[in-house]
């Protein structure tokens, strides 16, 4: 990576499921440091890891941490997005994928580690998170200190390139982005919508 000074944060954000643990790894591979604590191991639904941070889970309640995090990337789901403070600089990731694919995904990965699931039909639960990404879409239109940059989970996969180019633009250039294409890794795609 170049010296390029980034004086924002990049976050990756979406659904549960959505592919924002490869977003993580692609921004990790291009040059731009994560902001993990290693706490959650890689299992088999994400061999790679899942590049969490365990203070995200507290930004109700404790923000502190995020200013320092200018110059890093840290993964935030979607709904704690509405928490981030109004006056840091941030440039959001946020991954799409078919929602019928993210509770599909959902479900295996609960079965595979034994716990249950909610009492939601898929259909009920796809429902719910569309009307979330809406609400959370709204929230970041009337912010203007974050700028986002939609992400296909879908096209990432089959035709990384562009969509790495486009990040690498949008994330203020100088990114390894041939590293950030030798991180995609389609046999990961799993769950896909009609399978």
């Amino acid at each position: 990576m170049t010296g390029v000074s980034r004086d924002f944060v990049t976050v990756v954000s979406g659904l549960p499921r959505s592919g924002t643990s490869l977003a993580m790894q692609l921004v990790a591979a291009g040059g731009i440091p994560p902001l993990t604590d290693h706490h959650r191991a890689p299992d088999d639904d994400n061999p790679r890891g899942y590049f969490e941070f365990e203070a995200v889970k507290q930004l109700r309640s404790d923000r502190s941490w995020f200013a320092d995090a200018r110059g890093r990337s840290v993964k935030i789901i979607h709904m704690l997005l509405t928490e981030l403070p109004d006056d840091v600089p941030c440039r959001v990731l946020f991954m799409r994928r078919d929602i019928g694919e993210v509770v599909r995904s959902q479900r295996v990965m609960l079965e595979r580690s034994g716990k249950p699931g909610g009492a939601l039909t898929p259909e009920r639960l796809g429902a719910v998170y569309a009307g979330q990404l809406a609400g959370v879409a709204r929230w970041l239109a009337g912010r203007p200190a974050f700028r986002v940059l939609d992400v296909p989970y879908a096209g990432l996969v089959a035709d990384p390139a562009p969509l790495i180019a486009g990040i690498d633009a949008f994330l203020g250039g100088g990114l390894d982005t041939d590293a950030m294409a030798g991180a995609v890794d389609p046999s990961l795609y799993r769950n896909r919508a009609g399978s």
